[in-house]
Order: C-alpha cells, then sequence, then structure tokens
C-alpha cells in the first residue's frame, strides 16, 4: 500500500521534514518512490518563508492511483488551495488515549483496595482504643467508689508496727541472697562459651 508521509531529515535538535510517497512497509527515512513536498517545523508559522512546501500536480497523481495520506500530511494537504477538495482531513478523537492499560488499572484497584483496608484497620483501631479508655474510666470510676466504701482501718499501735518492720527487713535481705547465686552462674556460663 503506498503512503504519503513525512521521512525525517536535518540535524540533531532541528528537524526537517521530506513529504514522500514511500510504500507503507518500508522504514520511516529509508526507501521512498518520489519526494513531493518538505516541512521545515523551524519556521515560525507566520512568516514570510512558508513551512510546508508541496507539488500539489504530483501529490494529485498520486492520490488517484490510490496512495494514502497520513494524518499530519492530511492536514496539510486540506490546507492547501489546490488540493484542499480532494483530501478531507478531520481531527481524529480517541476518548480512551488517555485510558491506563489493563495492568495499570488491576494496579491502581489493589492499591485502593489496600489503602481501603489500611484505613477499616485504623478505624477499628481507634474504636478499640476508645471502647478500651472508656473500660479504664469505668474501672476508675469503680475503684474510686469501692475506696469510698471501704471501711475505715484503724491504725495499727505503734509497737505492732515496730514489730512488723523488722521481719520486712529480713525478707527484702533474703530476696538478694537468692539472686546472687543466679548471677554467678550466669557469668560461669559467658566465660565457657
Amino acid at each position: 500500500m503506498l503512503k504519503i508521509r513525512l521521512a525525517r531529515g536535518g540535524a540533531k535538535k532541528r528537524p526537517y521534514y521530506y513529504i514522500v510517497v514511500a510504500d507503507s512497509h518500508s522504514p520511516r527515512d529509508g526507501k521512498f518512490i518520489e519526494r513531493v513536498g518538505t516541512y521545515n517545523p523551524m519556521l515560525p508559522r507566520d512568516g514570510e518563508q512558508k513551512r510546508v512546501v508541496l507539488k500539489a500536480d504530483r501529490i494529485s497523481e498520486w492520490l488517484a492511483k490510490g496512495a494514502q495520506p497520513t494524518d499530519r500530511v492530511a492536514r496539510f494537504l486540506s490546507q492547501d488551495e489546490a488540493l484542499a477538495g480532494k483530501v478531507k482531513w478531520t481531527q481524529s478523537n480517541n476518548p480512551n488515549k488517555a485510558q491506563p492499560g489493563k495492568k495499570a488499572q488491576e494496579r491502581a484497584a489493589e492499591r485502593a483496595q489496600r489503602e481501603a483496608d489500611r484505613a477499616e484497620a485504623e478505624a477499628a483501631a481507634k474504636v478499640e482504643a476508645a471502647e478500651a479508655a472508656v473500660r479504664a474510666k469505668e474501672e476508675a470510676a469503680a475503684a474510686a467508689e469501692a475506696a469510698k466504701n471501704a471501711p475505715v482501718v484503724e491504725e495499727a499501735p505503734a509497737e505492732v508496727a515496730a514489730e512488723e518492720a523488722p521481719a520486712a527487713e529480713a525478707a527484702a535481705e533474703e530476696a538478694p541472697a537468692a539472686e546472687a547465686p543466679a548471677a554467678e552462674e550466669a557469668a560461669e556460663e559467658k566465660s565457657e562459651g
């Protein structure tokens, strides 16, 4: 199938295009049948030099033979006075072009599901923390109520307190003594290892 399309020329960052008639299977800048115009995008749009130069008679012959212009070339041809009636260009409309692909949509759905799960877990944690705070307040209130209603214990005479003090001191001395052998065993295990 024959195409009327652009073939790039020019230097790096200084594009210049040839409008060519070529087989649709040939490379963009490769083999072509005939050069039928030029396009220089570096020129200003409203300058005195023309950005697009076309050989209208040759293009009309190729169109008669069945050559199909690409979208960009069809735009150029529809703006030319000599070829305006032969080529009709309409702006293409692809509303789905901006839509992400299937995999991207799947990833977005997974990400949304994770966010929803995370938000649900945070909400559940907040509710649980609020319930725990309410229970703690209730327990504190119950403890305060119990303290108010508890019978008043009279203080023991000083003699009874004096007898209990040496017994508490003896229990305190026994506890560190019991811990000392365990510490010595741990130190021996470290030195052996």
